[in-house]
């Protein structure tokens, strides 16, 4: 019965997918105004993966119905991670200075575009629940997709957190695909030592950590492929249904009360530490046993954010709508499922090899 209560409201949104696009209307002097505080609201929240992760919690916590809000944050959170591993202990011994590059600039980018294409429709939303009125007719003139001014309309109407969730997913990965990861300038990055370790060690891990008999226990998935859209949405659907599924609240709980500096050491400082406590010229030698130190050794060396990159400026976003037929309305379909998403020894055994493979100066399988 709920499979086809949700293909009754998928038919809905169709029709309205399926309506001949329509110019935007004249603005409005108050219509001007609003569109010009939501960007430059979004510009200023849009300057670091720190400062972006930190507003996606905050609109969360205002506005609990939005779902995808709590994911986008959780998953910032991540793309932090990530960025400073490049300056870390393990993976800067695995790539060059040039490769460190690259990659941070691919991770900043995609970062970037998502919140600030995502961003202005959480606050459009917001200000439609103020004023108790739909303001989705603007959403052209912040140059969002059709597809979204539709899910948003609908949403609007029938208040389907799930529905807008997918919604959001897919619009965030088609809004990355022909702007980052087809782009020719991120190429490179997919030939990288850094992507094929992801692979080969299943290293990408979005971790979702939360408090549980008084220890930070990690749950999420492995992303594969990330180069092919496909993959990056039906992972997008996983985690939303491992974070929003019966464990959510130990999750927000532990996102509450810790915050994102980009360090690993937020989630485990017994492990990792944002100062780094090896001894220059000592030989490196393995330390690491089931997410274990061995007695003596250093912790992981994971650096804060604001001591890892500055603050990039970036180039105007590629103009263009990247929805083009109804058919990903498939992606929709279904409904929230609670997932496990255990992966915390999968999670260990990765920090292992990744370890070794530091010290081989190699890949190892």
């Amino acid at each position: 019965m709920k499979g086809a209560f949700i293909l009754r409201k998928l038919s809905q949104l169709k029709k309205q997918l399926k309506q001949k696009k329509q110019v935007p209307p004249a603005l409005t002097k108050s219509d001007e105004k609003m569109v010009k505080k939501i960007v430059d609201e979004t510009s200023l929240l849009n300057k670091n993966n720190v400062t972006r992760t930190k507003a996606y919690l905050d609109f969360y916590r205002r506005n609990p119905a939005i779902h995808w809000s709590f994911l986008a944050h959780m998953v910032s959170r991540n793309g932090g991670w990530n960025m400073t591993d490049l300056k870390g202990s393990l993976h800067s011994r695995l790539m060059d200075r040039s490769e460190r590059e690259t990659f941070f600039s691919f991770l900043e980018r995609s970062n970037w575009l998502i919140f600030q294409d995502a961003y202005p429709q959480l606050l459009l939303y917001e200000e439609s629940s103020k004023r108790k009125k739909p303001l989705f007719h603007l959403l052209p003139a912040l140059h969002v997709s059709f597809f979204m001014k539709c899910a948003w309309d609908f949403f609007w109407q029938e208040r389907d957190s799930y529905l807008l969730t997918m919604a959001l997913i897919v619009n965030e990965q088609n809004y990355l695909e022909s702007r980052v990861v087809q782009h020719p300038g991120y190429q490179a990055v997919f030939s990288t030592v850094e992507f094929k370790m992801q692979d080969l060690l299943s290293m990408n891990h979005i971790l979702f950590p939360y408090v549980k008999g008084g220890k930070v226990k990690l749950a999420g998935a492995t992303v594969h492929q990330f180069e092919r859209l496909h993959e990056r949405i039906l992972i997008g659907k996983r985690l939303y249904g491992i974070l929003f599924g019966s464990g959510l609240k130990m999750v927000e709980k532990w996102a509450s009360s810790t915050t994102h500096t980009g360090s690993r050491k937020d989630y485990w400082p017994h492990l990792f530490n944002s100062v780094d406590e090896g001894m220059p010229g000592l030989a490196l030698k393995p330390r690491l046993i089931s997410c274990k130190l061995t007695p003596g050794s250093p912790r992981i060396y994971s650096p804060k954010l604001e001591f890892s990159w500055k603050d990039r400026k970036h180039e105007k976003v590629e103009p263009g709508d990247w929805y083009k037929d109804s058919n990903v309305l498939s992606y929709l379909e279904g409904s929230l499922e609670s997932l496990g998403g255990e992966i915390e020894a999968e999670y260990c055994s990765t920090l292992r090899k990744l370890e070794l493979a530091g010290i081989l100066g190699e890949v190892v399988e």
